[in-house]
C-alpha cells in the first residue's frame, strides 16, 4: 500500500509516519535531507532537525541517504516497508543541484515526473534472483509511506524562491495523492484521513 501524510512545520507528520511502521518488519528509511552551508558555514538549526530525526528511528532500521530517493524507491530491500521523509526536501534538493531557483515554473517537472513514476510503480519487481517470487510476495504486504509539506494554506510568501516552492510542492503533492492509496493530513499531531480508509486512534 502506497501512504502520503501531508503536514505543516511541526505538525507530527514525520513522527506519526514512524509509527505508522512500528513493527517487526524492516523498514528502509529513505532519507532526503543533507546537511548544507549557511552563513556561519553550517546550518546548525537544520542539522539539529537532522539529528532528531536520526535519534527517534529505531537502530535496526535501515537509514538510505547515499542515493536518490527515486534511485532508492526503485531498489527497495525485498519484503521491507519503505518510508521516504520528506518530498519537500527532495524537491529544495533538486532545484538547488540543477539552479532551477531562477528558472520559468515547471522546470523541475521532468525530476518530479521520475518521483511519481517510481511512487506509482512501487513495489520495483525486478529482483532478477531466484529468490524473485518470494520477493514479490513479500512486497504485496510492504508499505511505501511517502512524507511531504503542505505549504500552501498560509500566507503568500514574499520571495520569489518561497512561492516558486509552494506551488511546485503544491503540484507535486496533488500528483502523490492520485497514485497512492491512502493521503493523510496530520494537524497537531492527529491524523485526518483525507483519502482511503479512515484513521483507527
Amino acid at each position: 500500500m502506497r501512504i502520503l501524510v501531508l503536514g505543516g512545520a511541526r505538525s507530527g507528520k514525520s513522527a506519526w509516519a514512524e509509527r505508522l511502521l512500528a513493527g517487526d518488519r524492516g523498514v528502509d528509511y529513505v532519507a532526503t535531507a543533507r546537511p548544507f552551508p549557511g552563513a556561519d558555514g553550517f546550518d546548525a538549526d537544520f542539522g539539529a532537525r537532522i539529528a532528531e530525526h536520526r535519534l527517534r528511528r529505531p537502530a535496526s532500521w535501515r537509514t538510505v541517504d547515499d542515493v536518490d530517493a527515486v534511485t532508492a524507491l526503485r531498489r527497495p530491500s525485498p519484503g521491507n516497508h519503505v518510508l521516504l521523509d520528506d518530498v519537500g526536501t527532495w524537491l529544495t534538493g533538486v532545484i538547488d543541484r540543477e539552479g532551477l531557483w531562477d528558472s520559468p515554473r515547471g522546470s523541475v517537472h521532468p525530476w518530479c515526473d521520475e518521483l511519481v513514476g517510481a511512487v506509482r510503480e512501487w513495489p520495483a519487481r525486478d529482483v532478477g534472483d531466484a529468490g524473485a517470487a518470494d520477493a514479490a510476495g513479500d512486497a504485496d504486504d510492504a508499505h511505501l509511506v511517502v512524507v511531504t509539506p503542505e505549504v500552501g494554506m498560509g500566507v503568500i510568501p514574499e520571495h520569489r524562491s518561497g512561492r516558486l516552492f509552494r506551488d511546485e510542492i503544491g503540484l507535486l503533492n496533488g500528483r502523490l495523492a492520485e497514485v497512492c492509496d491512502r493521503v493523510v493530513l496530520v494537524v497537531a499531531g492527529c491524523p485526518v484521513a483525507v483519502k482511503g480508509p479512515g484513521i483507527n486512534y
